[in-house]
């Protein structure tokens, strides 16, 4: 019997990204790195990473020349709004005009104008789009991805999405965790009636979802024009009851006091977060919130970056995504947020790596599976046609991936 399934190496730059639990602090800007190392894999899961010398001479499977070349583990993208419908390039025009984000949506545009299109759509068609997306992140080497309801706002609506989200996670190509955000806005039907939508959500839609296994997080937007603080709490809260963990869009556009609930409510992430207070980043902090930061929808709404220094020097665990919605941050690509975060939010290369591999799967409660490359960790990994993590930085806007794997199988985007 062969020792390998499938054995990567010689491989000219190895980026482990390995430790137990989240990297914070200063730490950051140390990434864990092996010249001239070797990936083993046996059945779905990583049995060996170390220097190729020691495994050269072992028998495999399969073997994998990665010389010259950068294996990582696949990128984890803990913020998506995948699958929705529809098409929003007419409000990109609007924000150029000076339309704010909240004035589009109030006028019955941006979250209501998908809205209308999921709601519209057949099981059928809201599976496919979602698919489409799908392999859009993975063509940037994202192998695990956390998808969203929000876009149905009722509860047949929000159950099709979240089946749609359960039907993808059963296909394999990647990994997907599940979040029931039907707290994304008032829907038309209460529009005079804000907290009667909170009581449908409460008292149908998230005992609905929990009682169908349909997600694992609860999540609301918190902001003006969407949720109260009270609001918020009482959703989280009654979500939390049922088994759902919370996560919270907190202080996009104003401070609202998101950040601070995150840290009250036991948040496992708090995501968005431009305008978070230093008291709320300090509570988040403390309360082991990780802030998941979003630089690609400040960049596309043309807003000041979030204070990822701010969050780091406070010792908050910092993940990044693409925030992949149609409205706010149309983007896939994971490189293009890698080089928003660095660019943008002053983040250094090796502190976006961590933020968009092991502590991205720790905003979803997933490191002990993904995010790393270590020994009993499933076998997602990326190969790179770069001598070093350095090149997907510089240079920029292009796309040097190679191979992808998920569980020890190449997949294709």
């Amino acid at each position: 019997m062969a020792d390998f399934d499938l054995l990567i190496g010689p491989i000219g730059c190895l980026v482990t990204c390995h430790q137990n639990g989240p990297r914070t602090g200063a730490s950051l800007k140390e990434l864990p790195v092996i010249a001239d190392g070797a990936v083993g894999v046996k059945g779905r899961t990583i049995s060996y990473v170390g220097p190729w010398s020691d495994v050269k001479e072992a028998t495999a499977s399969r073997r994998l020349d990665a010389s010259g070349r950068t294996v990582m583990p696949g990128f984890v993208d803990s913020h998506t709004h995948i699958p929705f419908m529809g098409d929003r390039a007419n409000e990109l025009v609007l924000r150029l005009k000076g339309a704010t984000y909240m004035e589009i949506g109030k006028a019955g545009g941006g979250i209501l104008s998908t809205m209308r299109a999921v709601r519209a759509a057949s099981p059928g068609e809201l599976l496919a789009s979602g698919r489409a997306h799908a392999r859009r992140l993975l063509s940037h080497g994202v192998t695990t991805f956390e998808a969203k309801s929000g876009y149905g706002l009722s509860l047949e609506s929000e159950l099709k999405q979240l089946e749609a989200i359960k039907a993808m996670a059963g296909e394999g190509s990647q990994r997907v965790a599940a979040t029931c955000l039907s707290a994304h806005f008032v829907p038309p039907e209460f529009k005079g009636s804000p907290d009667g939508y909170v009581d449908l959500i409460c008292g149908e839609i998230l005992p609905g979802v929990a009682r169908k296994k349909l997600a694992r997080f609860c999540d609301v937007f918190c902001e003006d024009g969407a949720f109260t603080l009270e609001q918020s709490r009482r959703i989280l809260t009654s979500g939390k009851a049922l088994g759902l963990l919370p996560r919270i869009h907190a202080d996009e556009i104003e401070d609202t006091g998101g950040a601070s609930l995150a840290a009250e409510v036991g948040a496992v992430s708090a995501d968005h977060l431009l305008a978070a207070s230093e008291e709320g980043i300090e509570k988040m902090a403390a309360a082991g919130v990780c802030a998941t930061l979003l630089p690609a929808t400040a960049f596309y709404l043309r807003k000041p970056y979030a204070k990822a220094r701010a969050f780091i020097e406070a010792g908050c665990p910092v993940a990044i995504a693409s925030d992949c919605n149609p409205g706010s941050s149309y983007t896939a690509n994971a490189l293009m947020v890698l080089t928003l975060a660095v660019f943008g939010m002053g983040m250094m290369p090796e502190e976006a790596v961590w933020a968009m591999t092991l502590n991205a799967a720790y905003a979803l409660r997933m490191d002990e599976e993904v995010g790393s490359i270590a020994v009993g960790k499933a076998a997602d990994l990326c190969i790179w046609n770069v001598p070093s993590y350095l090149h997907l930085f510089y240079p920029f806007a292009e796309n040097p991936l190679n191979a992808v794997f998920v569980g020890g199988r190449k997949v294709e985007a």
